[in-house]
């Protein structure tokens, strides 16, 4: 594939950082900027049928997941349901409002990512009786749960949920997720 640096014309299409992944959409003939995730400054052009090239380059990411998750656990101090994940080289934890939450790019999603990879309605996730339900609204490139694609799984406090290039996990602070912990703790 073309390697596209800084100061290229770009023209019209779509562009994905080598570094850190992040896709950019360029409607004309401009200059690619400076990646808005890393500060990169390699592209190469975006292709749906890609392959594994933008899982490699997100593979050192996950290691640094995990230990922004477990810092993200001590900051958090509310009750409630969290979604942690990477966004722009910061980690964002998001609350669950009420006992639904719509995840893709649409202006009435109430978590929203302006991804390519995201569709419009990509996920829903819904509070039940016994925990919190993740659903795939109809999205293209589907909803994995912990590396297994799914059309509606059930949470557990820290499940990896992919949803486009974006990895999220699940934090559940709410008192059912407390008392489901504790019974897991002191049941093995």
């Amino acid at each position: 594939m073309e390697s596209l640096t800084s100061g290229t014309l770009a023209g019209t299409g779509t562009f994905r950082c080598e570094i850190c992944g992040h896709v950019l959409e360029m409607t004309t003939a401009d200059v690619l900027p400076a990646c808005p995730g890393c500060d990169g400054a390699t592209f190469t052009r975006a292709s749906l049928f890609a392959g594994t090239a933008r899982l490699r380059g997100a593979e050192p990411d996950v290691q640094t997941h995990g230990d922004a998750l477990d810092a993200a656990r001590d900051t958090i101090d509310e009750p409630g349901r969290y979604l942690v994940f990477h966004d722009a080289g910061e980690v964002r934890a998001v609350a669950m409002p009420g006992d639904s939450m719509r995840i893709g790019r649409s202006l009435s999603a109430h978590l929203r990512f302006e991804d390519p990879t995201v569709s419009r309605r990509h996920a829903v996730l819904i509070g039940e009786a016994d925990g919190v339900r993740v659903l795939d609204d109809r999205s293209l490139n589907g909803v994995f749960v912990n590396g297994q694609r799914v059309v509606s799984q059930l949470l557990a406090d820290g499940d990896e949920i992919v949803i486009g290039r974006y990895r999220l996990r699940f934090l559940d602070r709410s008192p059912l997720g407390a008392e489901a912990a504790a019974a897991e703790v002191g049941g093995e």
